[in-house]
């Protein structure tokens, strides 16, 4: 699974006919652009939870569904930069 940010919808009018009338977010892993089927009605800006590989297909509603990342959750509140200090190995609360 994956944190992404929604960055702004994807259109895209002529498609294979298995795509069926998904919708398609461009989503920010890091800094890296995406593009994820949207199973729950993201908006640019949410913070969402991706999932990838055949977890992505299952997601979007078959085993055969064109996907290998699909949007499965909306966080309700995420801070993005919460932990780096942690994870840099700096104590909370120390001089930066």
């Amino acid at each position: 699974m994956l944190i992404c940010k929604v960055v702004k919808p994807l259109v895209s009018t002529n498609r294979i006919a298995d795509f069926q009338h998904k919708h398609l977010q461009v989503v920010l892993d890091g800094s890296t652009q995406k593009v994820a089927v949207d199973a729950v009605g993201a908006i640019p800006g949410d913070w969402v939870i991706c999932v990838g590989s055949s977890a992505a297909r299952e997601a979007a509603g078959s085993k055969s569904y064109p996907s290998d990342l699909t949007i499965v959750g909306i966080i309700d509140h995420w801070d993005p930069d919460a932990g780096k200090e942690m994870a840099a190995g700096k104590p909370q609360g120390a001089a930066k």
